[in-house]
C-alpha cells in the first residue's frame, strides 16, 4: 500500500513538473520572444519570483518521491524510479546552475538596461529551459512506464505479448 502511495506521489509531482515546464516552453518562451524586450524582462522577473518556491518544490518533491520509490522497489521498477529521480535531480541542477544565474542578470536588466549581448544570454536561458523541460518529461515518462509495468505474477495468462 505504501509503495502505491509513493508511486502516486511520484507520478503526480513529476507530471506537475513536466506540465509546468512544458507550458512554459510551449507558451511563455514564444511569448517572451514576441513582446518588446523591456516587457519581457519585467514579466520574466516577476514570473521567476513567483516560480522560485513552487518550481523548486516540485523538482525537490519529484526527485525525493522517485528516489524513495527506488529504495522501496526491486528490479525494473527500481531502475525506472531511480532513473526518474536522477532526471528530476537533473532538472533541479540545470535550473539552479543554468537558469537561476541568468534570472539574476535579467532582474538587473529590468531595473537598468540589457547589455549588447543580451540576445545570446537569453538564448542560453532558453536552451537551459528546454533541457530541464526534457529531463522533467523523461522523468515523468519513466514513472508512467513503471506504473504500467506488471511483474510476471501480475500478468494475465490469457494475454498475448
Amino acid at each position: 500500500m505504501l509503495v502505491r502511495l509513493v508511486k502516486g506521489l511520484a507520478l503526480l509531482s513529476t507530471g506537475t513538473l513536466a506540465g509546468a515546464f512544458g507550458y512554459g516552453a510551449a507558451n511563455l518562451v514564444p511569448t517572451f520572444d514576441a513582446v518588446p524586450l523591456q516587457m519581457r524582462l519585467s514579466f520574466h522577473t516577476q514570473l521567476m519570483e513567483m516560480n522560485g518556491i513552487t518550481m523548486q518544490g516540485a523538482m525537490g518533491l519529484s526527485a525525493l518521491s522517485a528516489a524513495t520509490l527506488a529504495v522501496m522497489t526491486r528490479g525494473v521498477p527500481r531502475m525506472l524510479a531511480g532513473g526518474a529521480g536522477l532526471l528530476a535531480l537533473a532538472s533541479f541542477l540545470i535550473t539552479r546552475l543554468g537558469n537561476v544565474p541568468i534570472n539574476g542578470r535579467i532582474k538587473e536588466w529590468a531595473a537598468t538596461s540589457a547589455p549588447l549581448d543580451h540576445a545570446e544570454i537569453l538564448d542560453r536561458w532558453e536552451a537551459f529551459n528546454y533541457a530541464r523541460t526534457g529531463t522533467a518529461f523523461a522523468a515523468f515518462a519513466l514513472l508512467i512506464v513503471l506504473a504500467l509495468h506488471r511483474s510476471g505474477a501480475e500478468r494475465d495468462p490469457n494475454e498475448t505479448a
